[in-house]
């Protein structure tokens, strides 16, 4: 399942038809979206119902876990008996009750009719900050955030509310001010927290961040009545934004403790909100985006990396084939692993994978204006990421070791 090609909500519903119904009450699902990031917007796996062996990025990961947590949503509404189409309609509607994703005259074109294609494109446009590839692989933050809270809307639409869009720029509006509210009740800010904060603003869309927004006033809407995910949801936020800079002093953690107690939650649910927030992102501190490097120049190269290895993976068997028709070619890439190119020869690699780009669409992105920046880091993978027989000077880790 590729979440980047079209026909992967097709493929979806093949793998989650031949799955039994993973969740009895909502708990479970939330607790199980929270395990792999997903209610932190820190997408690190997908759920226990989709098979693991899958090598996707953060935001693949992101749309495949967004489409699992409103079909599980779904599911727990409706029963297990239902057909998978009528679930794409009803997710297809909600979106246009939301009227936050418009799909363009030309993508409807590229897309067609179906349903499943259509949703594939307003996922993406969901779940991606930005789609500039270039500007996209500068910025660690690439995806929105607050996906759960289309979780907690498609549950309130499948409830009969037809003015979704309200409640969700309610929900959108009372998040923020918990984010914001909690981190100013730090003594020192640091610069993961004002990243976090950059990030929950980037990914607002009913609401705008304006200082008279954030008059406090929200407390008193924390008094009514919520459901178990949109109590478990506001804390969990909270206690992500007292715990980011990987400390929890005395002040942030009362703050959070009146939050809570303000939407009635007990003591226990409050402690292991904070707890459980400590424990995943010390265990993924090096998978998560907001806490990776601030250096511009080293967060291009990871991301460019992240995204050129997945690339050459998923297209290395007809890569190989195009590589083979090509000798000199193969020639200038098995010495570049151990010997400078010159200028000539560089240009001609450069020229002859250009073309090679061009014949495989997935790589069409290197023969893009300023996607030539990114062929040193194609050069220096394929060696690692190409059968062994391409690459005769390839020296395997056991031999290594006897040097």
């Amino acid at each position: 399942m590729n979440p980047s090609a079209q026909g992967w909500i097709d493929k979806f519903g093949t793998v989650v038809r031949k799955s039994p119904m993973p969740y009895t009450q909502e708990s479970e699902l939330y607790l199980e979206f929270r395990n792999i990031g997903f209610i932190y917007g820190a997408n690190i796996a997908q759920p226990s119902f989709i098979p693991p062996d899958l090598n996707l990025s953060e935001d693949e990961l992101a749309k495949l876990n967004l489409l699992s947590a409103l079909y599980s949503v779904y599911q727990l509404k409706v029963g297990e008996a239902f057909k998978f189409n009528d679930f794409l309609k009803e997710v297809n509607q909600f979106y246009s009750q939301l009227k936050v994703e418009e799909i363009s005259f030309f993508s409807k074109l590229l897309t067609g009719k179906k349903t499943s294609h259509q949703l594939e494109v307003l996922l993406h446009k969901r779940v991606t900050l930005d789609d500039n590839f270039i500007t996209r692989s500068f910025n660690s933050m690439l995806t929105n955030a607050l996906l759960f809270l289309d979780v907690i809307a498609f549950r309130r639409y499948l409830e009969g509310d037809r003015k979704v869009r309200k409640y969700a720029a309610r929900i959108e509006r009372i998040i923020i001010n918990l984010t914001y509210h909690t981190l100013n009740s730090k003594e020192e800010k640091s610069v993961n927290d004002h990243n976090l904060l950059r990030l929950f603003e980037s990914s607002l869309r009913y609401n705008q961040t304006r200082k008279e927004d954030f008059d406090g006033s929200y407390r008193s809407e924390l008094f009514e009545s919520f459901t178990y995910l949109e109590k478990k949801y506001f804390i969990d936020l909270s206690a992500l934004a007292a715990w980011e800079d990987h400390s929890l002093e005395y002040r942030e953690s009362d703050f959070i403790h009146g939050i809570g107690k303000d939407l009635n939650l007990e003591f226990p649910e409050i402690e292991e909100s904070l707890s459980f927030v400590g424990y995943f992102f010390d265990a993924n501190k090096s998978r998560v985006s907001v806490f990776k490097s601030s250096n511009p120049v080293k967060m291009f190269y990871d991301n460019s990396y992240q995204m050129v290895r997945k690339l050459i993976t998923r297209n290395s068997k007809r890569l190989l084939r195009e590589l083979s028709e090509s000798r000199e070619l193969l020639l200038l890439l098995s010495k570049s692993t151990t010997d400078e190119l010159d200028e000539e020869e560089r240009k001609k690699v450069r020229e002859q994978l250009l073309d090679i780009f061009k014949a495989i669409p997935s790589l069409a992105i290197f023969a893009l204006p300023g996607g030539a920046i990114l062929l040193p880091i194609f050069i220096k993978l394929i060696p690692k990421l190409l059968p062994s027989a391409f690459d005769d000077n390839r020296i395997e880790k056991e031999t290594e070791s006897e040097v």
